[in-house]
């Protein structure tokens, strides 16, 4: 297990189409802990693989709370959402855009159907916080970010407040 990079916006890897998983091996699972790691050193909450430069459809959620484990993370492997309901709106950050939060509108309620590191078709209904870190970490997958669901004049503001963060970083 190691960490590795997490990338950051405006990175071009974070807008990328990300391909199917189809094998299921020793170095998928690998990656996987990699992300698990990675995620929990950030400190985060999920993470998908392209925002460590990987194209494929995979996401870890940290699954501490559901499962009252602390350290319990979960794979979903070609993740999607098949059903979702009621409206929810919180603060989300990411760990590809740091130091960036904003309220966004999301789903209460959610059904995934995706596949665990073995290959095997798995479903999970989510809701309240663990259903939007799933919409958010699904979102990377398709290459959205959560800038992408504020309105033009918030995303703006933010992307202009990123482009200084930038700046005094690069400094």
């Amino acid at each position: 297990m190691s960490i590795v990079k997490i990338y950051e916006f405006p990175d071009p890897v974070l807008r990328k189409a990300t391909a199917a998983v189809e094998t299921f091996d020793d170095e998928l699972r690998q990656l996987a802990e990699d992300m698990a790691v990675t995620m929990f050193d950030a400190p985060g909450v999920g993470l998908a693989a392209p925002q460590i430069g990987e194209s494929i459809k995979m996401i870890v959620v940290d699954h501490s709370r559901q499962e009252d484990n602390p350290g319990t993370w979960l794979a979903l492997v070609n993740p999607e959402i098949i059903a979702a309901e009621g409206r929810q709106c919180g603060s989300e950050g990411c760990l590809s855009m740091p130091d960036l939060t904003s309220k966004v509108n999301r789903y209460h309620t959610v059904t995934v159907r995706y596949l665990d590191l073995h290959g095997e078709p798995r479903e999970i209904v989510a809701e309240d916080r663990f259903a939007v870190v799933l919409q958010h970490e699904i979102d990377h997958l398709n290459g959205v970010l959560f800038l992408d669901h504020l309105s033009s004049l918030k995303r703006n503001l933010y992307l202009k407040k990123y482009k200084k963060w930038f700046r005094q970083q690069q400094a």
